[in-house]
């Protein structure tokens, strides 16, 4: 019970017997009468003090009562959020049995699968050593056959053959040998470069500059304004639709396109001229002008396609391809056009082709095609001799000139002699002066670099960047690099310039170790 109840109890008793007191003084002082009021008087307050401690009583009952279910509602709080917890924890770790169920499952699935395969490897060893013992019974039973015939055995046999032999089979073995590969050599290096002479005396190409930005000549200065438009919307309207980032800075008479999709690029070209000619420059005509430049572009891809393969003479191709070489037109590779490089690569394989006496409108049509990976290179990930490749089988083109395509950067073996044709021809396109031009301080650090690459490994003593950076020639420490080490430096350069520099076609690494014995007679 309350400690407030107790003494409100207390104060009650206290007064009944404080009253009962005063009654007895009033008895014994005043007489009957007032003792009579006294009682009456006494008799009310101790009803009063009686009531006042029920109501004291029920209050302090009714307290600890709603004391007692408030507790009660936390306790029943408290143990609902436990059970909440408590199911989620449940539920976890059921989700975590049921997956490890599965992973068991899975498991004893690959075992069963490995026993097996276990099984038929043991079956098919036993087999093939059952096969061997067979070999060798029928192998023995022919050496006593022969040996029989002979009256000698195998061993008396080899002796003598062996010692009458020996010395000369060497000296003639190893003469022939040297007498063989020399002239192989002479022979294959000398027709080589007949083949190549022939073919670059009798092909002759023109090249183009590389371009990012385009530039348009206005008629006056006012037609700026017009382009940008009020608040600059026709300007925005047009890079929207375009994709093409519109310069309008201080050049007189001129406005400059810039952005790295050349076909884009083109079609906004021919739209801002259009515009310009019309004098109708709104964010409504801008996107008719777009729609139907586009068109016209499209039409100049495929005219330029079928223009390449009517130039080769290489009769009907599938549509795709003929789009995707003609959008070879607008792609360069540094200051040379796609297209007309492939155009090239596509004549000198046909050229040396017909000097090996193999099928020429094949190679030129790998030719023309080696490069057709290009047209979507920059959309699709990947080498663009294996994306194109994959477009030339999707196209139905024959096996030998999808391979061609796919083998010309050497993405995957090459396995025929067209796959070397193409890939020389490509070289001999790209690498002729003047076919791919570069910033000369560019072509100095590159140069740099490769050098530096090189010089950084250990046993490294010089490194000469030759045939216009396209070959490294590494000169190492024959006493710090042994033959089996240069394979594997040669390996590292390699790797290491492939990560770390950009460069057009590939860089041959040739690692030199020699030891030099020098006397003097006298």
């Amino acid at each position: 019970m309350d400690m407030s109840v107790i003494v409100s109890i207390g104060a009650a008793v206290v007064g009944i017997v404080g009253g009962f007191f005063f009654a007895v003084m009033i008895f014994r002082k005043g007489g009957s009468q007032r003792l009579q009021a006294a009682r009456v008087q006494a008799e009310s307050l101790l009803k009063e003090a009686e009531s006042n401690a029920r109501s004291l009583r029920k209050e302090a009952e009714l307290e600890v009562r709603d004391k007692e279910l408030k507790a009660r509602a936390e306790l029943e709080k408290t143990i609902q959020t436990k059970m909440r917890e408590f199911q989620e924890t449940e539920n976890r770790l059921m989700t975590r049995e049921e997956a490890l169920e599965k992973k068991f499952d899975q498991i004893e699935k690959r075992e069963s699968e490995q026993h097996r395969e276990v099984q038929a490897l043991e079956a098919r060893k036993k087999q093939l050593e059952q096969i061997e013992a067979q070999h060798q019974q029928a192998l023995q039973e022919a050496r006593k056959t022969l040996e029989q015939a002979a009256g000698l055995t195998q061993e008396e046999a080899k002796k003598k053959l062996i010692d009458s032999l020996i010395d000369d089979a060497k000296m003639d073995s190893a003469n022939q040998v040297k007498i063989i590969v020399d002239e192989a050599k002479e022979k294959a290096e000398a027709e080589a470069r007949k083949i190549i002479s022939i073919s670059v005396e009798r092909m002759a190409s023109d090249h183009v500059a590389e371009r990012s930005i385009s530039s348009v000549h206005l008629p006056n200065e006012e037609m700026k304004g017009r382009i940008i438009g009020r608040e600059g919307r026709n300007i925005r309207a047009l890079e929207a639709a375009t994709g093409i980032d519109i310069v309008v800075d201080e050049t007189p008479e001129a406005v400059v396109l810039s952005g790295f999709n050349p076909i884009r690029r083109e079609v906004a070209r021919r739209t801002l001229e259009h515009l310009i000619q019309d004098g109708r420059i709104h964010p409504a005509r801008i996107e008719e002008i777009v729609a139907k430049m586009e068109k016209e572009v499209e039409g100049t891809i495929k005219e330029a396609g079928e223009q390449a393969i009517m130039e080769l003479g290489l009769g009907t191709m599938h549509p795709d391809l003929v789009k995707h070489v003609g959008m070879l037109k607008y792609r360069f590779s540094y200051a040379q056009n796609v297209l007309r490089h492939s155009i090239d690569v596509g004549f000198l394989c046909g050229l040396m082709a017909g000097e090996l006496g193999m099928d020429v409108k094949k190679a030129r049509r790998a030719g023309l095609l080696h490069d057709v990976g290009k047209s979507v290179s920059h959309e699709v990930e990947g080498s663009h001799a294996l994306i194109g490749m994959e477009m030339a089988r999707k196209c139905k083109e024959d096996p030998e000139v999808c391979h061609a395509i796919g083998a010309h950067h050497e993405d995957i073996p090459q396995e025929s002699a067209l796959d070397a044709l193409v890939d020389a021809a490509d070289a001999l396109s790209g690498a002729r002066p003047g076919a791919r031009r570069e910033v000369l301080e560019a072509y100095m650090k590159r140069l740099e670099d490769l050098e530096n690459i090189s010089t950084s490994f250990k046993g490294v003593d010089k490194a000469y960047a030759i045939q216009a950076g396209r070959e490294i020639r590494v000169i190492v420490n024959h006493q710090k690099i042994t033959d089996a080490q240069a394979v594997v430096l040669s390996r590292d350069i390699a790797k290491k310039i492939q990560n770390e520099m950009t460069y057009p076609g590939q860089i041959k690494v040739t690692v030199v170790r020699e030891t030099r014995a020098v006397e003097y007679a006298k």
